[in-house]
């Protein structure tokens, strides 16, 4: 060997080799695959055994697990705090309206086109709330809302302000509606969830979590800020406008003060605060703890919304990051791991 390789051989032999290796997935999180997967075909199997009113009530939570995930992906991820994606949700359940009844598509096709539309409203939305800054983007996306609000109930040929009912349905049987309804919410439920798993695992997520830490350091980082805000509005409105769309293939009957009501944003904002916002887990515990204080206290009137509020006071004083966020910080538990995660090598051999 001559004298040429021998030192290229000692320069590769010497070459530093790292004691540490980047960790992406946890025995926790692929458990939490295997359980995600599990209990998505238990749920397809529901209609063949389950009562109605069971498949009712979960169309309705997942419903809300599309709307928590859709919010904590702008808001909690993103970091834009907007007070009126109703204004989606509205136009995503008139949007199932104008193609069922008057455009004679099937309600249940229909549905992934009101997402469509919605994100197509959000595209000159965008244009505008987002020359807002700070709190005015906020107020700006609630006046949104409201405009739309006003706008449809003017409109007679949707119903004005008494609404309008799902007709397209009358020659569906009762037992094929609520069972093709539930299987699209607990698709759409389960979609959501990965979505912004995937999302965040992405290059993508690692911009949009940076930007919402620090926006104009990711932006010194070479992050392009408008178009990553855009796409996450975007995605959110999309969202929003499958929940609406499934919402009200489910109740049969919209109103603008139904679908467009400011009502929706706090209990949206509920369910993220409690459950943890910034966190996959937190939205999906908070809705099922906001659908169980629904439930019990729909009888007792203002009691309901009295439950609500000293939930939400206790846990902001006492659990800041939100019931899963002390969860996941005081035991280190991730059921959908998106950190990168440095680990030591155990087996290292220094040569």
């Amino acid at each position: 060997m001559n004298t040429l390789a021998k030192q290229a051989v000692i320069t590769v032999d010497a070459t530093p080799k790292s004691d540490y290796s980047v960790e992406r997935s946890t025995w926790l999180g692929i458990a939490t695959m295997v359980f995600f997967a599990v209990s998505l075909g238990f749920s397809i199997s529901m209609p063949f055994w389950a009562d109605a009113s069971y498949l009712r009530l979960l169309s309705e939570l997942a419903c809300y697990f599309v709307m928590a995930q859709m919010w904590n992906l702008l808001a909690g991820y993103g970091g834009l705090v907007s007070i009126g994606q109703q204004a989606y949700i509205g136009i995503g359940g008139y949007a199932l309206i104008v193609l069922a009844n008057f455009a004679g598509i099937n309600p249940f096709a229909a549905v992934l086109l009101c997402g469509v539309f919605a994100a197509l409203f959000a595209v000159p939305v965008s244009q505008v709330v987002f020359r807002l800054p700070g709190a005015a983007f906020a107020i700006g996306t609630w006046a949104v809302a409201e405009i739309f609000r006003l706008l449809v109930a003017n409109m007679t040929v949707l119903g004005g302000g008494s609404g309008a009912s799902l007709t397209a349905l009358k020659g569906i049987e009762r037992a094929t509606r609520e069972s093709m309804t539930f299987w699209l919410a607990i698709s759409a439920s389960y979609a959501s969830v990965l979505l912004v798993y995937l999302l965040l695992r992405s290059r993508y997520g690692l911009a949009l979590t940076a930007l919402r830490d620090a926006e104009v350091a990711a932006q010194s980082q070479g992050i392009d800020v408008k178009r990553t805000k855009f796409l996450v509005y975007l995605v959110s409105a999309f969202g929003f406008g499958i929940s609406g769309g499934l919402y009200f293939l489910s109740n049969l009957r919209i109103s603008p003060d139904a679908a467009f009501g400011v009502s929706w944003s706090p209990l949206i904002i509920f369910m993220v605060i409690i459950g943890g916002v910034g966190t996959i887990e937190g939205p999906l515990l908070g809705a099922v703890l906001f659908f169980i204080l629904s439930k019990v206290f729909e009888d007792y009137g203002t009691w309901y919304l009295t439950a609500l509020g000293l939930m939400a006071i206790v846990v902001t004083i006492w659990f800041p990051e939100g019931l899963w966020g002390f969860i996941a910080k005081r035991f280190d538990l991730h059921l959908f791991p998106v950190q990168r995660r440095l680990r030591l090598l155990r087996n290292t051999q220094i040569r």
